[in-house]
């Protein structure tokens, strides 16, 4: 009889446990099948025109003519490529670089819009398409933002519509009154102060269900300004319902820059705002001591209680911060987008931006470049009325959200947010 004897085993070495995640490749690889079926079904052919600059630009840059065939099957070959490659990484048990899914976007969507100005009248103007985007994705990155804050503190920031809504109306009532838009932009932070201190009283004083209380002050506050608007702005139109607008402001030197200058540096001041807002909250959140709190207070309320850190009371005034940035985002509304207030003109976008906030990872620089993909989804949809695709409108209409659940469920992967998110904390 023999005996075998095994080398004994160290206990105090790590396991190393490795996870493969098949679902961005497999994604990739679905959307690139949907693009190749698109092109397939609905063939279009021609010249596409891309122009690089507008009229009177600093540095005149001619239109670009490229035949659109080749072009699209071979942008759209690279990006499959780009697929394979992650999904042999995903299989390896490597992480997927960040680069890959970002560049894979760039084809694709190269494919996609020289499909879509094939044979057009007019030029794709990158410069309209690219300012646009940001234009329109600054409510979501304020959002976020709130969204972002809220969640790291320990409560689910439901209320980003209702936040995005009252600080719409209050921003335009007193811009209408004032004639000045930076006191309409206060009146914007007050709305969405207000909103937020009733979201945290009740899910941190009185414990309901966050969620159930955010998903409530989204319908009353939709109720509420609807009837407001019906019995106080629309009769006093021209006195409370006139807004004065934030104007363009166009920053010397850097404005110039061909393509990217007009786009990132002639804007609003909410998107330079919106700018140094996240850059000051990311760096804070990771930075300073503030930061340190907010997220150890979401975390491990129990730990930060024991260090001393009051949970509920940093949980309440984080809670009116991030409500006040939200409500900047509802300015945009009224003294950016459209100059006077209608009944639910947020139209769904505060969820979006809740959407961005777990797209992004609970992260301030990843919700705000989420924010801005959904931002240019919905230029997409613009751009793609105008040159009159074959695409039925009623799709159009839908790609916003389209590319949120794609993206949400799609890309996001299991994700772990805030452990303590969504949980009131009783001290013991």
């Amino acid at each position: 009889m023999s005996t075998s004897l095994s080398a004994p085993v160290d206990l105090d070495e790590p396991t190393i446990v490795r996870v493969r995640s098949l679902k961005t490749p497999i994604t990739l690889l679905a959307i690139a099948a949907l693009i190749a079926l698109l092109f397939l079904l609905l063939p279009r052919y021609g010249t596409t025109t891309f122009r690089l600059a507008e009229a009177g630009a600093a540095i005149p840059l001619g239109d670009v003519k490229v035949p659109s065939g080749p072009v699209l099957w071979i942008t759209w070959a690279l990006a499959v490529v780009l697929a394979v490659v992650a999904l042999l990484t995903a299989l390896q048990y490597r992480r997927i670089p960040l680069w890959l899914p970002i560049v894979y976007a760039l084809l694709g969507m190269t494919a996609f819009l020289t499909w879509a100005g094939a044979g057009a009248s007019g030029a794709i103007t990158l410069v309209g398409l690219l300012g646009g985007s940001i234009s329109l994705a600054v409510p979501l990155v304020f959002g976020a933002l709130g969204g972002v804050i809220g969640e790291r503190v320990g409560v689910v920031n439901v209320a980003i519509e209702g936040q995005f809504l009252l600080g719409a109306f209050t921003a335009t009532i007193l811009a209408s009154v004032t004639r000045n838009p930076f006191v309409g932009l206060i009146g914007a932070m007050i709305g969405g102060v207000l909103v937020a201190f009733v979201l945290a009283a009740f899910a941190i004083r009185y414990l309901v269900d966050q969620v159930i209380v955010g998903v409530v002050l989204n319908v009353f506050v939709s109720g509420l300004t609807g009837f407001l608007y019906g019995a106080v702005l629309a009769p006093n139109g021209a006195t409370l319902n006139s807004p004065v607008r934030f104007s363009l402001i166009k920053i010397p030197v850097l404005g110039d820059i061909p393509i990217i200058g007009p786009a990132l540096f002639n804007q609003t001041f909410l998107v330079y705002l919106m700018y140094v807002m996240v850059a000051v909250v990311a760096w804070a959140m990771y930075r300073t001591r503030w930061g340190l709190r907010l997220r150890a207070v979401g975390e491990h309320p129990q730990a930060a209680d024991t260090v001393g850190i009051k949970v509920n009371p940093t949980r309440f005034w984080n809670m009116l911060l991030a409500g006040a940035i939200a409500g900047i985002g509802g300015a945009y509304f009224t003294l950016v987008s459209v100059p006077q207030f209608t009944k639910d003109m947020t139209a769904g976008l505060g969820f979006i931006a809740l959407a961005a906030v777990i797209f992004g990872r609970w992260d301030p620089v990843r919700a705000a470049l989420a924010a801005l993909l959904f931002g240019f989804a919905t230029n997409l949809q613009n751009l793609l009325s105008v040159l009159k695709t074959p695409i039925p409108s009623e799709f159009m209409l839908m790609l916003p959200y389209l590319v949120t659940i794609l993206a949400v469920v799609g890309f996001v992967g299991q994700i772990r947010g805030p452990a303590a998110s969504g949980k009131p904390y009783i001290k013991a």
